[in-house]
């Protein structure tokens, strides 16, 4: 029997209705009390006419069986799926709390601590989600629910993408996800979107978290795209300057319009915010003691020849800065003497110095030609300073993967300023302008002697 969608509807299948949730093009969402077990549920209900539309029946059937292959407390949790009759609903964990988006439109831009802390637990339930195969696609504030008690759980997996190809709906040639959010590349063709598409919704995320502002925001999808593609946006820390060197340097990384640029994973990009190697010993050598800073360097100098020092992290970021080992390619570096040694980009404490973000072109310096590339920038890099210590977040009870995003470590924000770009008109263009002007001048000048003349003929 049909569900009637009015505002007094009392059951939906196994569950009473409490009291609408939100309602939009997609349908309403309840939240229900079980009859089984008196768990409180959220329902979402499509419209009657949904079930005439396979393709999205499909999308949300999808939705279910995504969710309930990630169990993982930063993920919402799929409960029950009933895909007959007129009204298709879907059963989800109930989050008692608020959406990212809703938080952000209250409260404005967010503390760096507090918006990397509820990131990181995001991180965490995409990488199990990514381990898994499965790409999501739509990361972006409104589709990110955060408890009263701080902890943030990923949702709305409708447009996930099984890399296997199982649960993959999209045709090829179109773009599927939010244009503010979603990855240049998806744009074209979201049937080849991968982790680095989802980590770009992060970064973007990240961006308006920290800014309280929609990236490329009151545009088009097709003025969205071409923004995108030339990195043609305001860096996040001229719009807050309280944003680290550190953080802004992640955050322009991360929003590449090259996907080769960006983070390979989300493990990658929080240790990108971080300066802070996340991954476990048997991946990275951890220091020998207990609280040690201590680095192993091995480099070539100028004349070639090959010498090994040690060092602190400080003390080998100021000798990078100031050149006194060299090119930063010719250096390898290790936690231990023994090795095994590894370029520096791939140390997070070290990975700000050696890898730039593709530079930003602010959009009133980018023509309309269909160029997307545009014009470098110069970097310049200052001293390390600040700190941050993440607090601990709540784990799944299952196994943990040694290479899943974890913040249990204390952070050294090393910097990277922003970028502070000048323009300047060239020599010829100044010459244009000014005989413009003048024919300008001379036309109006000859109207008004014109005019003066004239005039006493008409009278």
């Amino acid at each position: 029997m049909p569900l009637d969608l009015n505002p007094t509807i009392h059951q939906i299948g196994n569950y009473d209705v409490v009291h609408k949730i939100a309602e939009g093009g997609m349908g309403a969402v309840y939240k229900g009390k079980s009859r089984l077990n008196g768990e409180f549920v959220a329902i979402k209900v499509l419209p009657a006419g949904t079930s005439k539309n396979p393709v999205l029946l499909k999308r949300f059937e999808q939705e279910f069986k995504a969710a309930s292959q990630l169990n993982h407390i930063n993920v919402v949790k799929a409960i029950e799926y009933c895909g007959t009759g007129a009204t298709p609903f879907l059963v989800m964990e109930f989050v008692d709390g608020e959406s990212l988006g809703q938080k952000i439109e209250r409260d404005g831009a967010m503390a760096e601590d507090a918006a990397i802390r509820l990131l990181a637990q995001v991180c965490q339930g995409l990488h199990r989600a990514h381990k898994q195969n499965l790409i999501h696609r739509d990361v972006k504030p409104d589709n990110i629910l955060v408890t009263h008690e701080g902890v943030a759980k990923l949702t709305d997996l409708g447009l996930v993408k099984d890399i296997d190809g199982e649960l993959n709906l999209t045709k090829t040639g179109r773009g599927l996800g939010t244009p503010h959010f979603m990855a240049p590349e998806q744009f074209r063709n979201a049937k080849n979107a991968d982790i680095r598409c989802d980590v770009y919704s992060l970064g973007a995320t990240l961006y308006m978290m920290l800014t309280g502002d929609v990236p490329f925001g009151k545009l088009g999808p097709l003025d969205c795209w071409m923004k995108k593609i030339r990195n043609e946006y305001v860096p996040p820390r001229d719009l807050n300057p309280k944003i680290s060197d550190r953080v802004d340097w992640a955050i322009r990384r991360s929003m590449s319009g090259d996907p080769d640029q960006r983070p390979a994973s989300c493990r990658e990009f929080i240790e990108d915010l971080t300066g802070v190697t996340i991954r476990s010993p048997s991946v990275m050598s951890e220091p020998t003691s207990q609280g040690a800073d201590i680095w192993y360097l091995i480099y070539k100098d100028d004349t070639g020849d090959t010498h090994t020092v040690k060092g602190t992290t400080d003390g080998i970021r100021r000798a990078m800065k100031e050149g006194l080992l060299g090119d930063a390619n010719n250096i390898r570096a290790c936690r231990t003497k023994a090795g095994p040694f590894q370029a520096m980009r791939g140390h997070p404490e070290f990975r700000d110095m050696v890898v730039e973000p593709a530079p930003v072109a602010p959009a009133n310096t980018v023509s309309s030609s269909s160029n997307p590339t545009p014009a470098p920038i110069k970097q310049r890099k200052t001293n390390p300073s600040g700190k941050w210590t993440p607090t601990t977040t709540a784990r799944p009870s299952s196994k943990p993967d040694p290479d899943a995003v974890d913040l249990n470590h204390p952070a050294r924000l090393a910097t990277i300023a922003a970028p502070k770009p000048h323009f300047h008109m060239a020599a010829s263009q100044q010459t244009a302008a000014w005989k413009l002007w003048l024919i300008v001048l001379g036309t109006a000048v000859a109207t008004a002697v014109a005019a003066a003349l004239l005039m006493p003929r008409l009278s």
